[in-house]
């Protein structure tokens, strides 16, 4: 006999997330215009993340 029962399969949206970092000494007045200095930068491309970065990665279901 032949089994005609198939698997019914469903699909779903998997989320991969990559955490990169880098630590950026800069010289400012205060932690604020730090970061606004290092933003521009980033915006900018003048601080690049690359797979040296890399930190730490998520897998997880994906919620619209």
């Amino acid at each position: 006999m032949v089994n005609t029962k198939r698997l019914v399969m469903e699909t779903f949206k998997i989320e991969i997330k990559e955490f990169l970092s880098k630590i950026v000494e800069i010289e400012a007045k205060n932690v604020d215009e730090a970061i606004s200095k290092v933003k521009e930068m980033y915006l900018e491309e003048e601080v690049i993340l690359s797979e040296n970065d890399f930190v730490t990665y998520e897998i997880d279901k994906y919620d619209v």
